[in-house]
């Protein structure tokens, strides 16, 4: 039941995103377009909520049970930034706009903005870490938590291993690619004949 509501809510999430920007961009409804967006959220609380009762309710504890507040806590850390790309694709493709900037590619910049997506995982792991012990409290003695407490150490270590990657781009910078040299060598205006600065058929006068 719980891995047949995440699937739920995942597919959800994304029919809420589909409708929210055609809302938006196609029928010239904004606020409309809004309120599907802000639905998207309580997707995931009724996961988490069902998720507690299942396993109050004397369910055997399993990985499943874990995994809705990790997916959770991920909607909320990175679901924002995955949202504002497609935003800016279909302001681009459905309402004129310009199209949108991608992320930069070399040196710190780029090592700045693999530090803020990294952000987001810190933001997912402690978001699933406070679901997790409030869920676990919630579940007492009526149930065994160990499903829900251990996939704390699994969404730190995710968060730990994102941190190293995004630390490789400040100590090792991609550095952008040189140049290409021009095959003709770059000559100064005195160097050049007359001839080829008037062209043909032009006097001295008309150069003037």
């Amino acid at each position: 039941m719980i891995v047949t509501l995440i699937v739920i809510c995942e597919v959800g999430f994304w029919v809420l995103l589909a409708a929210g920007l055609a809302a938006r961009y196609l029928w010239r409804k904004p606020r409309l377009g809004l309120a599907l967006l802000l639905g998207e959220p309580l997707l995931e609380v009724v996961l988490l909520v069902v998720t507690a009762i299942d396993l109050k309710n004397g369910a055997d504890p399993s990985w499943k049970h874990g995994l809705a507040a990790v997916y959770i806590g991920y909607t909320v850390g990175h679901g924002h930034r995955t949202v504002r790309w497609l935003d800016g694709h279909a302001a681009h493709r459905l309402g004129g706009g310009p199209p949108p900037e991608g992320p930069p590619k070399y040196g710190m910049a780029r090592a700045r903005h693999e530090g803020r997506v990294w952000l987001g995982s810190l933001v997912a792991a402690s978001v699933a870490t406070g679901l997790l012990l409030l869920a676990a409290w919630y579940v007492g003695d009526s149930g065994d938590t160990g499903s829900l407490t251990g996939w704390i150490a699994v969404a730190w270590r995710a968060a730990g291993i994102h941190g190293l990657i995004a630390l490789s781009y400040a100590l090792f910078p991609k550095k952008a690619p040189k140049p290409k040299a021009s095959a003709v060598p770059a000559r100064d205006p005195q160097d050049v004949p007359d001839l080829l600065v008037r062209g043909p058929g032009q006097d001295e006068e008309q150069v003037r």
